[in-house]
């Protein structure tokens, strides 16, 4: 059974920078892609960031390029989200994500297994 179990998630002021962490358990953690997504109040869940089995291949939503970064320890099963110069508008539970291909992606449906998220708030 995969399992994932994000923490890193709290309240800060707007140009703060927070580290979220997933950690991964039940499979080869290195053989697939992680993600990350997250959900604001009344809104979609929607795309952040992910990044491939090896770490060689990044991607990112456009309203949080430059300013977070995605990578991964595959010796500790674990992915992180770096984000730096946070907005209010980046308040939302963010979710890690894994699912059953090596390749990044960044559609929801590519990811079969879900963490139970992590809430980040971002003061203004």
């Amino acid at each position: 059974q995969v399992q994932l179990v994000e923490s890193g998630g709290g309240l800060e002021q707007a140009g703060g920078s927070l580290r979220l962490s997933c950690l991964a358990s039940g499979r080869t953690f290195s053989s697939y892609a992680m993600a990350w997504f997250r959900q604001a109040p009344g809104k979609e869940r929607e795309f952040v960031s992910a990044i491939n089995w090896s770490g060689s291949s990044r991607y990112y939503a456009g309203s949080v390029k430059g300013r977070f970064t995605i990578s991964r320890d595959n010796a500790k099963n674990t992915v992180y989200l770096q984000m730096n110069n946070l907005k209010p508008d980046d308040t939302a539970v963010y979710y890690c994500a894994t699912g059953g291909t090596a390749n990044a992606s960044d559609r929801e449906r590519s990811y079969d297994y879900w963490g139970q998220g992590t809430q980040v708030t971002v003061s203004s």
